[in-house]
């Protein structure tokens, strides 16, 4: 049998961090069996669900590289199917009508709540059994699937184990409103059946939902899939991850500079464990993940340790991957590459010290375009009189020279040092300064390669006249 599980998200909002562990584990379950993913939205929330969510989670979902093998489907588009599975129930006396008010349950509920009773629908409650006997068959109605009265739900977590719950303990849910829409843990049941889904990877939220799905999966004569609800992840501070964490969107990870298998490798790893193996390449996930290995215990969302694998695969992914998503970057930022070296060259010389993407693209900037003015810091110890004759003569020497390679260019600045017999730093430093406006940078060798001869000599030159100014001023 072909293992198929799915991801079956809600549009009343962004694909957040839970939201996108729990599909990266259930994509990961289905290519670890060979197996097949499928997206489904589900909308039947019509009041909450908005088109701007839907597209948010298509976005999230490529961002991340999750694609599925079928979908997306939408619930709303199947109404027909769930109706004509809501009237196989009725006419088989596994659903039934009820007419009972909304009010009415409240007041039922409220006694119940009283006398400290479970809350909950009775269909035999005289209140109910009134209105249902004196209704008119034009009225109104809900449908209510007949739950078991007897017995219990039992079944096997793939994270948890076993799990049982009393049908007693389950009230005859709503599997139709009184508008003619389906509800939810309905749609759920007929969507995985008619789809094939053979494992359910979802958050523990949905645990409560399982037994009533699995009395309505045994009602149809549906097979029921293997189940696997994992954990919360909580923030930093240990509450339950929410908004203050940063948990918004997933693609709020992508703004603040990082890449997606930086992410997917963090998720991953919120919950689930290979011996000590931290770092994982895709086709690793791929190859190691099980269900089994999955922790029953909420995991700790850690944004220092995102930062770090974010720079570990800044600075050890092949530089096209990075250039990909550096590029959006940069278009934020109004940094126009094309006057200036490759990205993929950017990327090998700066990723090095760059935590995110961000970072990348703002230390990248004098590369593309003239830095405005010299760092004030910088300036004031570098570009001191005492360092004009290193910057004449490395000029006079880099104008000469025909060949701009990383190798010649550090012959020149070596030169330059050994002839006015001082240290490399007493050139180096008022050189960097000089050609990037600031103090850091990488390799001086590869920064003039990667600026050019033209724009390196003329920024020497706004140098040189920065230091005769200090001096006249003084």
């Amino acid at each position: 049998m072909t293992v198929k599980t799915r991801f079956a998200p809600s549009p009343t909002g962004y694909l957040h961090v839970g939201g996108a562990r729990t599909a990266l584990y259930s994509w990961l379950h289905a290519k670890s069996k060979g197996g097949q993913f499928v997206l489904r939205i589900e909308d039947t929330d019509i009041e909450r669900s908005t088109q701007e969510a839907v597209d948010a989670i298509l976005e999230g979902m490529k961002w991340l590289g999750l694609d599925w093998d079928e979908g997306p489907y939408y619930q709303t588009k199947r109404f027909d199917r769930y109706n004509e599975m809501v009237d196989k129930l009725l006419a088989e006396d596994k659903a039934y009508k009820c007419y009972a008010p909304k009010t009415l349950l409240d007041e039922i509920r409220a006694e119940q709540e009283a006398n400290k009773e479970m809350a909950r629908y009775d269909a035999n409650h005289p209140k109910i059994v009134a209105v249902n006997e004196a209704a008119t068959e034009d009225q109104a109605c809900v449908i209510r699937f007949r739950n078991p009265k007897q017995g219990s739900v039992v079944f096997v977590d793939e994270i948890r184990g076993k799990i049982e719950i009393a049908n007693e303990q389950l009230d005859d849910l709503i599997i139709r409103r009184s508008d003619g829409s389906p509800t939810y843990n309905f749609c759920v049941v007929v969507d995985d059946w008619d789809m094939g889904i053979t494992n359910v990877v979802r958050g523990e939220d949905h645990i409560n939902n399982t037994p009533r799905q699995i009395n309505i999966y045994e009602a149809l004569g549906a097979p029921i899939p293997s189940f696997a609800h994992c954990s919360m992840i909580l923030g930093d501070d240990g509450a339950k991850l929410s908004k203050r964490h940063g948990a918004v969107s997933v693609m709020q990870y992508r703004d603040e500079g990082y890449l997606p298998n930086a992410l997917n490798n963090y998720l991953v790893r919120l919950g689930w464990s290979h011996g000590d193996q931290e770092v994982f390449s895709e086709q690793e996930m791929i190859d190691l993940f099980k269900l089994e290995n999955v922790s029953k215990s909420a995991s700790a969302f850690n944004t220092e340790k995102l930062l770090w694998l974010n720079n570990h695969y800044i600075k050890t992914s092949d530089p096209e991957y990075v250039a990909g998503y550096l590029q959006w970057h940069m278009d934020q930022q109004n940094i126009d590459i094309t006057n200036g070296p490759a990205l993929t060259e950017v990327v090998t010389a700066l990723a090095e010290r760059a935590k995110t993407l961000i970072e990348l693209a703002t230390s990248s900037r004098y590369f593309y375009e003239e830095y405005e003015e010299f760092d004030a810091t910088a300036a004031k110890k570098h570009l001191r009189p005492v360092a004009k004759e290193a910057l004449v003569l490395v000029q006079s020497k880099l104008q000469a020279t025909d060949d701009w390679s990383i190798e010649n260019l550090h012959q020149v600045i070596e030169d330059t040092a050994t002839e006015l017999e001082v240290g490399m730093g007493k050139v180096g430093m008022p050189l960097r300064v000089a050609i990037t406006g600031a103090g850091q940078s990488p390799s001086l060798d590869v920064t003039l390669a990667l600026i050019g001869k033209e724009r390196s000599v003329q920024r020497i030159k706004r140098a040189i006249e920065f230091i005769e100014a200090r001096e006249n001023a003084a």
